[in-house]
């Protein structure tokens, strides 16, 4: 389904592996979706979007959104014509949401939980 544009949940031990060295030390990851060539982590301390860029993906951007910085979230569950959930972030200081896309596949609860775990602290 990454091909479509949506957004899957990966093993978030692999993620833990694949991107240790962007973590800090004892940063735990919680969950984690591949969209196409991008990645988005859910931590224990921030949510990391990860933007593969050009035609080769070997330039990359790294986005860390300490949870703090999110003003509020809201998510959007799929429906029978809609197959896809929608996720919008709010950062403080910016009028526009982070909006991504998750398959039906996704248990969009389990990352409104995660979020909510960590924002409301």
């Amino acid at each position: 389904m990454g091909l479509f544009g949506n957004a899957h949940s990966i093993d978030s031990a692999s993620a833990q592996r694949d991107y240790a060295r962007l973590l800090g030390q004892g940063e735990q990851v919680h969950a984690a979706y591949l969209l196409i060539r991008d990645t988005i982590l859910l931590t224990d301390r921030r949510l990391v979007l990860i933007d593969k860029q050009g035609l080769t993906g070997k330039k990359v951007e790294y986005h860390s959104v300490p949870y703090r910085s999110i003003t509020h979230f809201s998510v959007e569950t799929a429906g029978h014509f809609d197959l896809d959930a929608e996720l919008k972030i709010w950062i403080s200081g910016s009028p526009a949401p982070i909006e991504k896309t998750f398959t039906k596949g996704v248990d969009i609860y389990e990352v409104q939980a995660i979020l909510t775990q960590f924002v409301a602290r």
